[in-house]
């Protein structure tokens, strides 16, 4: 029997009678089949998410959390979410049985069938160059979510909120000098 191309095998074979091999790890390969009179049909396009079997939905959540931990990973970052009520209200919600996951806390995405978007607002650490910190979080956030899902990222969206001091983050004003 000869070994047939696994993108490009008939549909009438049975599953259980084709080669085993690695997952598909390109994001769209074009399909030729045939109908059971061996007449050859239109190409189908299928991806990793939408194959001729059936369909895989990633829910907002994931990606959500992926970028939420691959951003707390960059060293730099004191913390995922803002300052002021939203942040507090995080912080209370997470204390809460089933208030919600701090994972996800300052992280807003939105999901489509192949591309995702992702906004995110931190609190940085004293000190740190923001605009490369922003540059690797992006980097390392675009990566996992690609690397995990196939989806494109179309963009990833920073608001840095505040900088976490280390001697205690007050916005109370300091002794004056003067009297």
């Amino acid at each position: 029997m000869p070994q047939m191309n696994h993108q490009a095998r008939p549909r009438s074979i049975a599953a259980s009678a084709l080669p085993k091999g690695p997952p598909m790890t390109s994001a769209i390969s074009n399909v030729q089949g045939s109908d059971s009179a061996g007449n050859a049909v239109e190409p189908v396009t299928e991806t990793v998410l939408v194959t001729t079997h059936g369909t895989t939905s990633i829910a907002d959540i994931v990606i959500a959390k992926i970028a939420g931990l691959a951003t707390r990973e960059i060293a730099g970052v004191y913390r995922v979410g803002g300052r002021g009520a939203a942040g507090t209200f995080g912080s209370i919600r997470q204390k809460i049985p089933g208030g919600g996951s701090g994972l996800t806390a300052g992280v807003a995405v939105e999901v489509g069938a192949r591309q995702s978007a992702v906004d995110l607002d931190i609190v940085v650490e004293y000190g740190v160059e923001i605009g490369e910190l922003t540059k690797a979080i992006r980097r390392n956030v675009i990566s996992a979510i690609e690397r995990m899902t196939t989806l494109e990222v179309t963009e990833v969206n920073i608001v840095v909120h505040d900088v976490h001091l280390p001697q205690g983050d007050t916005d109370e004003p300091a002794d004056s000098r003067v009297e």
